[in-house]
């Protein structure tokens, strides 16, 4: 298993990071649509979709809604100015961040409150709506940051926000494996640890800095983006989280198989459907 996820790591990292650097940003949008896709196959079965039929209307429907917002924001003009976004995307970023303290406190009180959703198939489709289309909008709104003057400094700040999660996920994963006692959430996911979701946080601070100081950022964007290292760490263990309840819920260990020894797509952007919309808005209003 452990060799099947570096091996499909080592293939998949470059291919993603090549996409994110070197496509064209319409193609970049539709390379992102394509994973939202595949994300809103996998979200079926968490709705209770036996039928690939239901799962292909979810799609079609997933993927027409992002459509829609391609139309009426389209990525090359979804900043006014620089450091001006358009007030429609900032609405839907909006919704995003209300989403997620939604979805805070359904994991929180997990089980609870979770027999109203669960047994309403358009309310678990509304979530997904909710996780994926934001997650589109938001990679674009980052994607497209200043893209006239330099094509490439929305595709690092998109590798910021990776090595955030990352680091955080890594650091979360090897803290709990050795001090870890205090679980964080045993009714969700019992294997996550307090000493891990601080020592992810930890680990992701110290790359950060270690990053800013290699650039050479001044004080203040030391602070700003640490600052935001913390609440986008925090946030993408919400992400985990939440998608854990609901393959609980629904009795699924995996979102699909399509990612050998890592499970779905779901299952490896389930950190960034939170985290981006988070981190998007955070650069909206603070910039760095």
């Amino acid at each position: 298993m452990l060799k099947q996820r570096i091996l499909t790591a080592i293939i998949l990292a470059p291919l993603a990071i090549g996409a994110i650097f070197y496509l064209p940003l319409p193609f970049f949008g539709a390379f992102l649509l394509s994973v939202m896709a595949i994300g809103a196959w996998e979200w079926g079965p968490l709705m209770g979709f036996a039928t690939k039929a239901r799962r292909w209307f979810f799609v079609f429907a997933s993927t027409s809604l992002i459509g829609a917002i391609w139309t009426f924001l389209p990525p090359d003009t979804l900043w006014i100015e620089k450091g001006e976004l358009q007030q429609n995307a900032i609405y839907i970023l909006w919704l995003a961040v209300g989403w997620w303290l939604v979805s805070a406190f359904l994991t929180f009180v997990y089980p609870r409150c979770s027999s109203f959703w669960s047994s309403h198939r358009s309310i678990r489709g509304i979530f997904g709506w909710l996780t994926l289309i934001p997650t589109w909008l938001a990679f674009m709104v980052i994607r497209s940051s200043e893209y006239q003057t330099d094509p490439h400094h929305g595709a690092q700040l998109i590798m910021f926000l990776f090595m955030m999660v990352w680091s955080a996920d890594i650091g979360a994963y090897f803290v709990g494996k050795s001090i870890g006692k205090h679980k964080l959430m045993p009714n969700v996911s019992p294997g996550k640890t307090l000493e891990g979701f601080f020592g992810g946080i930890a680990v992701a601070c110290v790359l950060i800095a270690t990053a800013g100081k290699v650039i050479g950022w001044s004080a203040e964007q030391f602070a700003i983006v640490l600052f935001v290292t913390v609440i986008i760490t925090t946030i993408s263990v919400l992400g985990d989280l939440n998608e854990s309840m609901f393959k609980r819920q629904a009795g699924i260990k995996d979102s699909g198989t399509i990612l050998p020894g890592h499970g779905g797509v779901l299952d490896r952007i389930d950190s960034l459907t939170a985290t981006a919309p988070i981190y998007a808005l955070c650069y909206v209003l603070i910039g760095w």
